[in-house]
């Protein structure tokens, strides 16, 4: 169990720049960041990272937290895991305060799962390095591919050694239950019997975007054709093989600086182009690329090069891979090796930079490669060229932004010398059958490529109740976790002197003492959870600061503290180079604080006048009729005097 001093220091060190910047490619804007959300799919940033205030806010999903929120959401990790995974990544040490029986029987099966694997890249990397077998047959291997001896330890590349179940004894010797290493993948079970699946193979880990061993990719060394060459992971709690992307963890910097990803088909691609100083390189590890990989690669960059080798049957077959990057919104390039190379031996035998310099020069905008591509074995049949134009118009439909479909209209009608207009009529034919497929809407609702704004939100206004303080509660709570520690000076009228005299207090002091004083409850329990906890920090430490409360371990409450403090928009510096100056909210809190409490009062004592108006209906005799009615006119006035801006404190 991890000391609460220990993690008070691992909230304390961590950057949420830092730490969410490690996953998503961020952008200053203002005093705050933003890049893609990593929770959900979109082609606009609404992702803001706010360092000042350490947190982050999805404004699209509502996703939102503190650095360990974050690691434990994208990473999917225990509380304790997000913990670890920070203090490493901050040199903090942990001394554990020894765990109970209990406590070891609690630990999640993911837990184990990750812990298991990570013993299996350290003892497949050891035998490399250090047993005879491993060192002859793996280590031999992959000096005749190239590989220094760094590259290897970077990619934590190993050996499985041939004997039947050395690694599961190795592991069972260690502690690891024979469940866990089934569940892996690692070891299989069958007819009472265990063994090694990766035997007699060079291992390649795959590691998660925070670097950690999720699953392994194993290549046999022996001749044996009744086995296959690769041998990968089966698919666990920890390993899913459509979200990964072999290499990620090493790449995902270099992708964010370079405002582009490099894909290619196999680990020694991936391994070649980072030893030639290409490091934002990634692979789909052989598999068919997934609309989850692709999203993975939009959180660092929206620029994807694909670097194929010359078999024109597998471009063909990768065409579905374009289409499904456009469908993202991405821009994409080809590169297309000499025939004979790819991206690994090409890499293996020339200089980084003749590597670069070919990439650069042979980069090929996707809508002209696949024309080329796709018009040599046309000829000059104009039937077939029609069917090469559909099949592109079909791509190019799949493309989210109007003006970039354009575009490649324009182009492609271009180089197959078509009339643009009928290229267009054909793309508009296109986007009106997806529509109306989506919608089930007839062919003239179709001519609207954008749907009707949705019915909800006008039901949604209908609905609005006019006594309702939920937005006034919202501003009060919002204005004490923002300003709490800020001076403010209220103005009262002194009743011994009959003068106006102005009082210097705290934001926090004043929201607070006046709430109490009034002896006044929020209707919304979270904002009166929040209020309630703010007013404890305020006796005990005499400030509130706000950092306390998203570190909160009420989940609900911590969730609603950063939706309030987390801010979308911030003033451009436009207006102060245009010497404009705009006045910044902590600069008017003499006047919104209290005009929020009176507004809030005013909601308050209109809610009692409803109230007392259905007691007044319902009054079973006269006499009970005529006391509700007294109290109403009491109200009232009170209401008055709020509505002037004249009462500043109201018991209602």
């Amino acid at each position: 169990m991890i000391p609460h001093q220990t993690i008070e220091s691992i909230f304390d060190a961590s950057r949420i720049e830092e730490v969410v910047g490690d996953f998503v490619a961020l952008k200053r804007r203002g005093s705050n960041l933003v890049g893609l959300c990593p929770f959900h799919n979109e082609r606009t940033p609404s992702f803001h990272v706010s360092p000042t205030k350490g947190i982050y806010k999805c404004f699209g999903c509502g996703k939102a937290g503190n650095s360990v929120n974050f690691v434990m959401e994208h990473e999917k990790f225990t509380y304790p895991e997000a913990l670890r995974y920070l203090a490493k990544k901050y040199h903090i040490d942990i001394q554990e305060e020894e765990e109970s029986l209990e406590q070891v029987q609690e630990k999640t099966a993911r837990e184990g799962l990750s812990a298991a694997s990570e013993f299996a890249g350290k003892y497949f990397a050891e035998q490399l390095f250090q047993s005879d077998e491993g060192k002859s047959i793996g280590l031999s291997y992959f000096h005749e591919r190239g590989f220094s001896d760094d590259t290897i330890r970077k990619f934590q590349l190993g050996y499985s050694q041939e004997e039947w179940d050395n690694f599961t004894k190795a592991a069972l010797k260690n502690g690891y239950s024979l469940e866990m290493l089934e569940k892996t993948g690692l070891t299989i079970v069958k007819d009472g019997k265990q063994y090694d699946r990766f035997r007699g193979r060079v291992m390649f880990p795959i590691h998660s975007q925070a670097g950690k061993v999720i699953g392994f990719g194993g290549r046999i060394m022996s001749a044996d054709k009744t086995k296959p060459k690769y041998v990968n992971s089966p698919e666990s709690e920890i390993y899913n093989k459509s979200k990964v992307l072999y290499g990620i963890a090493f790449a995902k910097n270099a992708i964010a600086a370079n405002d582009r990803c490099f894909l290619v088909e196999g680990y020694t691609d991936v391994i070649s182009m980072h030893q030639a100083g290409i490091q934002n390189v990634v692979s789909s590890s052989g598999t068919s690329l997934t609309t989850d990989q692709i999203r993975l690669i939009k959180r660092y960059t929206s620029n994807i090069t694909i670097l194929y080798d010359g078999d024109p049957a597998g471009i063909k077959a990768s065409f579905r891979g374009i289409d499904m990057i456009l469908e993202q919104g991405m821009n994409v390039k080809v590169v297309l090796f000499p025939d004979g190379e790819d991206p690994d031996s090409f890499a293996r035998t020339r200089r980084s930079i003749e590597v670069t310099e070919f990439i650069e020069h042979n980069s090929k905008d996707f809508i002209h490669f696949k024309i080329d591509l796709l018009l040599k074995e046309t000829g000059s049949d104009p039937l077939k060229r029609v069917a090469v134009l559909k099949d592109f118009i079909e791509s190019i439909s799949l493309i989210p932004d109007r003006l970039t479909r354009l575009a490649y209209v324009k182009e492609s009608a271009h180089q197959m010398q078509m009339d643009e207009r009928a290229v267009l009529s054909e793309l508009n034919k296109i986007l009106r059958k997806k529509f109306t497929q989506r919608t089930g809407s007839s062919e003239e609702e179709a001519e609207i490529i954008e749907p009707p704004v949705e019915i909800e939100q006008a039901e949604q206004e209908d609905s609005f109740d006019k006594y309702s303080t939920e937005w006034q509660e919202k501003e009060i709570i919002r204005q004490l976790l923002l300003f709490g520690e800020e001076p403010i000076k209220i103005e009262f009228n002194n009743e011994e002197t009959g003068k106006a005299e102005k009082l210097e207090t705290k934001v926090a002091a004043f929201i607070i003492g006046d709430i109490k004083h009034d002896g006044i409850t929020f209707s919304n329990a979270v904002y009166q959870k929040i209020l309630e906890a703010g007013s404890k920090t305020l006796d005990e430490t005499q400030d509130l600061d706000y950092k306390k409360l998203t570190n909160h371990p009420d989940a609900e409450l911590t969730q609603a503290v950063i939706d309030l403090i987390a801010t979308k928009y911030t003033f451009s510096p436009n207006w102060e180079k245009r010497k404009i100056r705009l006045a910044q909210e902590h600069e008017i809190l003499d006047e919104h604080i209290p005009h929020c409490l009176l507004s809030f009062k005013a909601k308050r004592v209109r809610q009692v006048m409803r109230e007392i108006e259905e007691k007044i209906k319902s009054a079973a005799t006269v006499e009970e009729q005529i006391e509700w009615m007294a109290h109403y006119r009491k109200v009232q006035k009170a209401a008055n005097l709020i509505d002037s801006g004249k009462l500043g404190r109201t018991i209602v």
